[in-house]
């Protein structure tokens, strides 16, 4: 079962360099035109050089750039003040919706 490993990586590699290759939009592939790099990553992905030099070279896998200028990181909902609000709005909503009902179960209590 072991000898059977080295191959399978290499499948695995290049598998998902095929699949990563075909779901790239191509204003991020670098170098070469998409379709030019799926030629390569298929002729020449049983020896690695195809995948590797597409994961090296033909992808451009900087972070994309956020409308403030500065670079996109992922940031803890709990530190962005977008979420925070949109958590507050939905907080209002919710407590006037239940005010509501309480208001009318109250309303309907008292003539019944």
């Amino acid at each position: 079962m072991l000898r059977y490993l080295p191959f399978l990586l290499v499948l695995a590699l290049w598998i998902y360099a095929f699949i990563d290759c075909l779901n790239t939009p191509e204003e991020e592939v670098r170098g070469l035109p998409k379709v030019v790099w799926v030629i390569v990553i298929l002729l020449f992905g049983e020896v690695l050089v195809g995948p590797v030099a597409w994961l090296v070279a033909g992808k451009n896998r900087a972070p994309r750039a956020v409308a403030g200028g500065g670079a996109a990181r992922w940031v803890a909902p709990d530190d962005n003040p977008e979420f925070l609000k949109s958590l507050e709005k939905d907080l209002g909503k919710d407590l006037e919706k239940d005010l509501d009902t309480d208001k009318d179960r109250r309303d309907g209590g008292e003539d019944g």
